[in-house]
């Protein structure tokens, strides 16, 4: 064997040894992010159950959407800008016993305020887990698009496991019986405390950023940036209307139980799960933007289909196919806005994770009031030019790696030239 084939071999077998030894920690990592967004898919399980319980009206019922988003949106930039300084690897499983213990306290007693602020708390928690988790599981999956969409996809399993974990807790003992649906918190919290992944993750400039170093050397681009951030808005409002409205439109709208509007959210976050995995595949294969760019195109007729189409059964099918078009875009749009800013990898995932998403909640009340005078479907109806907005404004995008990869400079590189 010749010496440069021995390099090779040598070479291939410890590339495959890191792809071994980073798999355990994407692995729990993605983990860890199914547990933390249980508690954001707690959010419209407990709305079906307050609507029956305490017969909120849907200004009243966005309200608790708003609450899980409008403290989180004030700190998140903070939790942001704190990872890019410094590595706080604490904030991973302290994030999920925030998020854990305010969904527990939420059904306790039957005051509005204290349960608003009980899902603000947990909606803290949620934030403040995913910038610093985000960066930990940059630096594992080493800026693969895949990689990075198998942890995204952690967060879906979460969502999706929501309806199936905490239905049945609380059709057998209403919402007082909320303090059980911490449990998994504790749980996980304990075990990543443990294991610290954060700990291996990468140290120095390029590890604390979870990039490589190139990509820490070039420039931010927040033009660019602000560009994505208008998209993510824009899907943010789109996905809170649903996760909002979506079990409320087979229970009061086609007259269905509560149960079947349980499965009408599991349905599409399993889809959105399948969603995520397939964006994170076609973006590796076709690019980033061809992804986000056909995810949104999708959900133009699928949207408005399933609020026109009386049928169950239809809008059963149709709910899966707007759960996988959602989410295509979703791992994509943290890979993109990571790559807009090399140098503040937290802040980018922050946003994308976070604060771009939280915006939406911002927005329920709003349409909970137009529900309550215009009526659901005339709400849904508006609803759906968002689509179509994240559709047009997605057509702006750039891709920094691939005029990387056509030899040219970045926009924040030109601009520094």
């Amino acid at each position: 064997m010749s010496a440069e084939q021995t390099a090779a071999v040598g070479q291939a077998a410890l590339s495959g040894a890191r792809e071994e030894s980073r798999r355990p920690r994407m692995v729990l990592l993605t983990t860890t992010h199914a547990v933390n967004d249980l508690y954001q898919g707690a959010i419209p399980v407990l709305i079906s159950f307050f609507a029956v319980e305490r017969h909120y009206t849907y200004a009243a019922l966005t309200g608790i959407t708003l609450a899980a988003t409008f403290l989180a949106s004030i700190v998140q930039p903070g939790f942001g800008l704190l990872t890019d300084r410094h590595s706080l690897g604490w904030l991973i499983p302290g994030g999920m016993l925030v998020a854990g213990a305010g969904v527990g306290l939420c059904g306790l007693g039957g005051n509005y305020v204290l349960t608003w602020l009980a899902i603000g708390v947990s909606g803290i928690g949620v934030a403040a887990y995913h910038p610093e988790a985000a960066r930990v599981a940059r630096a594992a999956a080493r800026s693969s698009t895949r990689a990075m969409s198998w942890f995204t996809v952690g967060g879906n399993i979460g969502v999706s496991l929501a309806p199936l974990l905490m239905t049945p807790v609380l059709l057998a003992t209403g919402l007082r019986g909320t303090p059980l649906l911490a449990v998994p918190a504790v749980l996980m919290a304990a075990a990543t405390w443990s294991a610290r992944p954060w700990a291996v993750a990468g140290t120095g400039r390029a590890g604390r950023r979870g990039g490589s170093a190139a990509a820490a050397d070039r420039g931010d681009d927040w033009r660019a940036f602000s560009a994505l951030t208008a998209v993510v808005v824009t899907r943010s409002v789109l996905y809170f209307s649903l996760i909002s409205f979506l079990a409320l439109l087979f229970i009061r709208v086609g007259h269905k139980s509560t149960a079947v509007g349980s499965w009408a959210l599991t349905v599409f976050s399993v889809a959105g799960a399948i969603g995520t995995v397939l964006g994170g595949s076609l973006a590796d294969r076709r690019g980033r933007l061809p992804a986000i760019r056909l995810g949104y195109a999708v959900c133009i007729p699928v949207f408005l289909a399933l609020v026109l189409v009386p049928s169950v059964a239809v809008r059963f099918v149709l709910t899966a196919v707007l759960g996988v078009a959602v989410f295509v875009p979703f791992t994509v749009q943290v890979t993109l806005g990571q790559d807009y800013l090399p140098r503040h990898i937290g802040t980018a995932s922050g946003m994308t994770l976070g604060l771009a998403n939280s915006v939406g909640g911002l927005t329920a009340p709003l349409l909970g009031v137009l529900a309550d005078h215009a009526g659901l479907v005339r709400t849904l109806e508006i609803v759906a030019l968002f689509p179509v907005l994240a559709f047009l404004l997605a057509l702006r995008l750039t891709d920094p790696r691939a005029a990387a990869a056509r030899g040219g400079p970045s926009r924040a590189q030109a601009a520094e030239g």
